[in-house]
C-alpha cells in the first residue's frame, strides 16, 4: 500500500484540550484526511463463482434502518432499499414496515404538517395553546396506536429481513439484543397525558426488524441473523455501518460522558455518550470477529461520521480563531446567537467537540486498519469512508470558511440533478421562507441528525460505486438485464419522493421558532433522539 503523506500536524495548545478528556484520546489540531480508495490499495481476488442467494444484506443503526425526521417510517427509502432498487433486486429485498401515524417514535414532519394544515404557515400567539393541544392529541393517538392498538402487535417476522439495521443501536446492542430480549423489555404501558412518550419505542421498532418466527430465530442478534442468511445460499454484498451511536449521544444530549466500567454491557453503558477509543476498539473487534463468520462475498465497512457536523448542534458565534474548524459553543439550532446564554442553555464546548472528533478519528483509523488486515488475508472487505463524505459536505465547518479547509479538502461533487437545485442542498438545518421557498439545507431531515431522502441517495451512490469496484453486477428492474456503467442512482425518483424537498414546510421558518417551541413544549429532542441513553 502506498504511504500517504499526512496532513502536517499542528501543535495542540492547552486551550484546545478539554481537561476532562481521557488521556487515551489523541486530541488533534488538524483534521484527519479521509481514505478515498475503498481497497486501501490492497488488491484481492475474491471468489465470485456461482450465484449468491441474498444479493444484499445490511447491518447498522438508524442510517441503515432509514430513520428520518424523528421516526422510522419510510424504510423503502432507506439507503439499503435505494441500493436494492438500483441493483434490480428491490422486490426481493426484505425490510421492516411501520404502518400508521408516521412511524416510531415521533415523526416531526408529520406533526408539523398537521399543524400547518390547521393553522397555516405561521402561529400567532393566540393559536399557540390550541396548537399545543392539537400536538398532544396527535401524540396521544400515536401512543395509543403503538402501545395498545394495532401497532402494538408487530407481525411475526417470518424468516430474516435483509435490512437488519435498528435505530439507536451501538456496537454492544448489535452484539447482544434479540427479538426475545426486546419483547421481554416491553412492560405494561402507562397512559400519561402530560408525558405522551411511547414506552419502549426502540424495542417495538426492533421487533419489526429481528426474526421472530419460527421460535428458534427469536434468539438471533442481527449478526447471527446475517450469518443464517449466509448459510442459506450465501450473501453477495454485506454492508456494515455501525459505531455512530458510540458518540452521537454527546451532540443529541449536548452532554459529554466518556465510557467507563460497564461500557461492554447493555445496562452498564447507559450513562455514556461517547466511547473512549480503546473501548470502541474492543467492541468493534468483537463485531468484526462475528462478521468474519458470515459467508459474504463482499463486505463493505463504513466509518463513523464526525457527529459534531450534524446541525442538531449548531455552532454559536464566530470560530474560536481564524482557520479553526470549531465554534466556541454548540447548542440547539433554534437558539439564536444573541439569545444564547452559556450558563443556562444546553451546550458543548469547542474543546469537547474537538475531543469527540479526535476520538472518532481513532475509531476510524482502527476500522481502516481492520479492513486492511482482512484484505491482506485475502478477504473481499472494502472501506466506505462516510466520515470523509460528510466532511466534504460540511457547510459551516469548511464550505463557508475556506481558511478552515485542510490541504486535502475539496467540496463533494453532488449528482447533477441535485447540483441543479436552487439553492443547492447543503448540510445546514432546513429552513423555508414565507413563500414556501427552501432557503437552506436539504441533506439533513428535521431531526438535525438523519438524512433526507436525497441524503440517503448520496450514501447509496457511494456504496454502489464501491460495489461496482468489487465487481457486483447491477441489473435493470427485470432483475436479469445487466446495466452499463456508470450505475447511478435515479435522483429524479428520489426528489419526487422526498417530501421535505418536494413539498415546502414554511411553518419551519428561517428562525426555526416553531421547532424551538415544540422542543420546549413537547420535549421534542428527548422524545425522538434519546434512544434510551
Amino acid at each position: 500500500m502506498t504511504e500517504r503523506v499526512p496532513e502536517p500536524r499542528r501543535r495542540v495548545t492547552e486551550e484546545m484540550r478539554d481537561p476532562d478528556t481521557p488521556g487515551t484520546v489523541e486530541v488533534e489540531a488538524s483534521a484527519r484526511a479521509p481514505e478515498e480508495d475503498p481497497t486501501l490499495e490492497l488488491e484481492v481476488d475474491p471468489d465470485r463463482t456461482g450465484p449468491a442467494q441474498h444479493r444484499l444484506v445490511t447491518i447498522g443503526d438508524s442510517l441503515t434502518h432509514g430513520f428520518q425526521s424523528g421516526a422510522i417510517f419510510n424504510t423503502d427509502l432507506s439507503y439499503p432499499a435505494i441500493v436494492a432498487y438500483e441493483l434490480g433486486w428491490y422486490d426481493q429485498f426484505r425490510r421492516p414496515s411501520y404502518p400508521g401515524f408516521g412511524g416510531l417514535p415521533l415523526n416531526i414532519e408529520l406533526l408539523l404538517r398537521n399543524l400547518q394544515a390547521e393553522y397555516g404557515d405561521s402561529l400567532n400567539p393566540f393559536e399557540v395553546p390550541l396548537a399545543l393541544f392539537r400536538a398532544r392529541q396527535f401524540m396521544a393517538d400515536l401512543e395509543d396506536f403503538y402501545e395498545r392498538g394495532a401497532g402494538s402487535r408487530p407481525p411475526n417476522v417470518d424468516g430474516i429481513n435483509h435490512n437488519l439495521g435498528v435505530y439507536g443501536w451501538d456496537l454492544r446492542d448489535t452484539l447482544d439484543r434479540t427479538a426475545r430480549s426486546c419483547a421481554e423489555a416491553i412492560g405494561q404501558p402507562k397512559n400519561n397525558w402530560l408525558n405522551q412518550l411511547i414506552e419502549n419505542a426502540n424495542e417495538r421498532a426492533a421487533l419489526r426488524v429481528l426474526p421472530s418466527a419460527p421460535e428458534e430465530l427469536r434468539d438471533l442478534t442481527p449478526l447471527e441473523a446475517a450469518r443464517r442468511l449466509g448459510e442459506d445460499g450465501g450473501i453477495e454484498t454485506l454492508i456494515v455501518l455501525l459505531g455512530s451511536n458510540n458518540a452521537l449521544g454527546a451532540v443529541t444530549g449536548l452532554r459529554v460522558e466518556w465510557s467507563g466500567p460497564g461500557y461492554d454491557t447493555l445496562d452498564g453503558k447507559r450513562p455514556f455518550t461517547v466511547w473512549r477509543p480503546e473501548h470502541f476498539q474492543v467492541e468493534f473487534d468483537r463485531v468484526a470477529e462475528q462478521v468474519r463468520q458470515i459467508q459474504a462475498r463482499h463486505v463493505i465497512w463504513g466509518t463513523v461520521p464526525h457527529v459534531t457536523i450534524a446541525p442538531i448542534a449548531r455552532g454559536v458565534g464566530d470560530k474560536v480563531e481564524p482557520g479553526s474548524r470549531y465554534f466556541p459553543y454548540y447548542t440547539r439550532p433554534w437558539i439564536k446567537d444573541p439569545q444564547f446564554n452559556p450558563s443556562q442553555d444546553p451546550k458543548i464546548t469547542s474543546q469537547e467537540a474537538r475531543a469527540i472528533d479526535s476520538a472518532i478519528d481513532q475509531y476510524n483509523q482502527h476500522i481502516a486498519a481492520t479492513v486492511a488486515q482482512a484484505r491482506e488475508g485475502g478477504l473481499g472487505w472494502y472501506l466506505f469512508d462516510l466520515a470523509g463524505v460528510l466532511d466534504r459536505l460540511a457547510y459551516r465547518r469548511y464550505i463557508e470558511d475556506p481558511n478552515a479547509q485542510p490541504t486535502w479538502w475539496r467540496p463533494y461533487e453532488l449528482p447533477p440533478v441535485l447540483a441543479a437545485l436552487d439553492p443547492v442542498p447543503d448540510s445546514r438545518f432546513l429552513a423555508w421562507e414565507g413563500g414556501g421557498r427552501r432557503i437552506r439545507g436539504g441533506l439533513f431531515s428535521l431531526d438535525g441528525v438523519h438524512a433526507t431522502t436525497i441524503g440517503y441517495g448520496i450514501i447509496a451512490q457511494e456504496l454502489i460505486t464501491i460495489m461496482r469496484r468489487a465487481g457486483v453486477t447491477f441489473h435493470q428492474a427485470d432483475g436479469r438485464t445487466p446495466r452499463a456503467d456508470p450505475v447511478t442512482v435515479d435522483f429524479q425518483r428520489l426528489l419526487r419522493r422526498d417530501t421535505l424537498l418536494a413539498a415546502p414546510l414554511p411553518l419551519v421558518g428561517s428562525g426555526l421558532e416553531i421547532l424551538g417551541w415544540a422542543d420546549e413544549a413537547l420535549d421534542l429532542v428527548k422524545r425522538t433522539l434519546s434512544f434510551g441513553t
